[in-house]
């Protein structure tokens, strides 16, 4: 039996809903003959603290201070990679690295699998001090590089979302063989191929009327109802049929509820669903924010996508990546929402145009990582128990005595690698 450790982060939803998306492709690959454990790394792992500033400290930051945020992205991006010892992130993940060993020696997989760049971090710090006899194998989940992915370079395994972003991790200095270009891992039905006009049938849609589909339910952005507004605004007397993905934004559901709409306006209002890939096959055109996940989503169905400008600095690259592939227009204000969308409407020839431009970017990530993965040889654990055993007493907790002394040993391993590649650099010169 295979055993497959994944660990996440919950910063938005992306993070985890990729986790999910990759255990239910890895058990139905595999059926009984896999074991697959979901860790959220800093929940688990780190402090209270720490687990609200990768979360609710995130959501804060891109809802109401996203300009600083913004700001904060665009310098750690201009940062050396020789600085990958002591980044922005070392601190977080190295509160991670005693209870995480812990984990490893007890649950013994045969491979790790990390959403976020902290697990990654911390991975790549244990790896200096412990020899850890597992495939750690690490996803990027943007069209971009973003900050701190640089000091992830412990991972065997590094999977970005296609050739176009070799050089550009190459120069952060990871090895090619790292580098897997299989794409951003997402949920596997939206390749699968749909039949239009069976999709909006089942959700009461006709089938000869341009349909929107709205989706800004991540949980931290707050604009998806002002959006809403202005394209029910912006369609003016043209007959459509509009889908609203709400997730779990209760109150905007709630307020669209109690809206009533022009007769050419048919609104199918949603909450929260696990059948994002239904409504995306009854879009004609999707209007959205841009995260990795949920751009690799749309991309997979094959729909354009009408995307906002006012969003955090790595969903900002997905615009400026996908719109230079044709895929995607945006939209900073009412007017310019309006204009695109009513080219879109307009325009069938450009609509079919944007969306055969989404082929070449297709992939099946999930399948693809979730094979290699089980691919990978049984890890023998008998020279780290053997070694380590001591470390299984206790609890996982940052504060247990163990973990503090773990932390102690990978703290001083990092400075020395720091230290080194700082005299590398100042040799350099």
């Amino acid at each position: 039996m295979k055993k497959v450790l994944i660990l996440s982060v919950t910063a938005g939803n992306g993070h985890n809903a990729c986790a999910r998306s990759m255990k239910n492709k890895l058990e139905e690959l595999a059926g009984e003959e896999v074991e697959v454990k979901i860790v959220d790394t800093l929940k688990t792992y780190s402090t209270p603290l720490n687990f609200w500033i990768a979360d609710g400290g995130y959501n804060l930051a891109v809802s109401k201070l996203l300009p600083i945020f913004n700001f904060f992205y665009d310098h750690y991006r201009k940062l050396s990679p020789d600085k990958r010892w002591k980044g922005g992130a070392q601190a977080v993940a190295k509160s991670c690295v005693g209870g995480l060993l812990k984990e490893i020696l007890s649950f013994r997989p045969d491979a790790i699998y990390c959403t976020h760049f902290y697990p990654a971090i911390a991975l790549t710090d244990l790896k200096l001090v412990y020899k850890l006899p597992c495939k750690i194998v690490t996803s990027n989940l943007d069209y971009v590089n973003s900050p701190y992915w640089e000091s992830a370079i412990g991972s065997d395994y590094f999977i970005i979302p296609n050739e176009d972003f070799i050089d550009e991790f190459l120069a952060e200095g990871f090895k090619r063989e790292q580098l897997l270009p299989l794409g951003l891992p997402s949920d596997g039905r939206c390749l699968a191929k749909f039949d239009k006009s069976k999709e909006r049938e089942k959700i009461g849609l006709k089938d000869d009327i341009f349909t929107i589909m709205i989706m800004f339910g991540g949980g931290c952005w707050k604009g998806g109802i002002k959006i809403f507004k202005n394209v029910i605004d912006g369609l003016g007397e043209r007959q459509a049929q509009v889908i609203m993905i709400n997730g779990k934004n209760q109150k905007d559901f709630d307020t669209i509820e109690k809206m009533t709409f022009p007769d050419n306006i048919k609104v199918v209002n949603v909450g929260f669903t696990k059948e994002v890939p239904t409504y995306l096959a009854c879009a004609d055109v999707v209007v959205s924010k841009l995260g990795g996940s949920g751009a690799t989503e749309i991309l997979n169905v094959g729909r354009p996508i009408l995307v906002t400008e006012k969003v955090p600095g790595q969903e900002k690259c997905n615009i400026v990546y996908l719109k230079g592939k044709g895929v995607a227009l945006s939209f900073k204000n009412k007017k310019q929402l309006k204009e695109n969308l009513v080219k879109l409407y307009d325009d069938e020839k450009l609509r079919e145009e944007m969306a055969s431009r989404t082929i070449p970017l297709r992939k099946n990530a999930c399948e693809d990582v979730a094979k290699l993965m089980l691919s990978f040889d049984n890890a023998d654990y008998t020279d780290l128990y053997n070694s380590q055993r001591d470390i299984l007493d206790g609890d996982v907790s940052c504060k247990d005595k163990i973990c503090k002394a773990i932390q102690k040993k990978v703290k001083k391993a990092v400075k020395e690698e720091n230290d080194k590649a700082m005299r590398a650099r100042k040799h350099e010169k």
